[in-house]
């Protein structure tokens, strides 16, 4: 008789080890998939993080006193047409094209206008009120380069309005923009 409840538990407790083995297998897989997943999260941020440092130290090292003396004509027909020139883009498709690294495209001297700048250029030509659309509209005719969405550019013009660049005008459900009277005196002497 004792054999048969030896087998018995020799069978329950092989069951069981054999059950505890296949569950702990099933944790190391989904732990090792979280594990794989943690990595690939933490190489994005790293890759974020670096460039949020990168461009945190393009914006250091080119403040707007420097940017003026590099190019101290404003976006007029000469510096539109070098505008559509190949060295446009961002630095990393700058460097995609030309196969420098997009640290040395980052560097180089050639840089392209300000969203800002281009906008203030736009509402200097003109003493009108102009709508966002308008002068997203005019822009993308201008530098076909550029392609902002309509958001963003309701974003700088509201980013100009809150560094008294630009004034706002509501009209009815309409906001329209004008160059701020300061702005275009600045505008006139260059």
């Amino acid at each position: 008789m004792t054999s048969q409840p030896a087998a018995a538990l020799r069978t329950r407790l092989v069951d069981q080890a054999a059950s505890d083995l296949k569950e702990n297998r099933r944790r190391q897989q989904e732990l090792a998939e979280k594990l794989r997943m943690l990595k690939q999260e933490e190489a994005l941020l790293v890759d974020i993080l670096k460039l949020a440092e990168r461009y945190e130290s393009l914006a250091e090292s080119s403040s707007p006193r420097e940017q003026d003396q590099e190019d101290p004509a404003p976006p007029g027909p000469a510096s539109r047409r070098a505008s559509a020139s190949p060295s446009t883009g961002t630095p990393a498709q700058r460097a995609a094209r030309t196969g420098k690294s997009a640290r040395a495209a980052a560097k180089g001297k050639s840089r392209r206008p300000l969203l800002g700048d281009l906008l203030l250029s736009l509402l200097a030509d003109g003493d009108e009120p102009r709508l966002a659309k308008e002068l997203r509209d005019e822009l993308l005719e201008k530098h076909p380069d550029l392609d902002p969405t309509p958001q963003v550019v309701r974003n700088t013009l509201e980013s100009l309005v809150s560094k008294g660049h630009v004034r706002r005008h509501k009209q009815q459900r309409s906001v329209k923009y004008t160059l701020e009277e300061s702005g275009r005196h600045a505008f006139a002497a260059q």
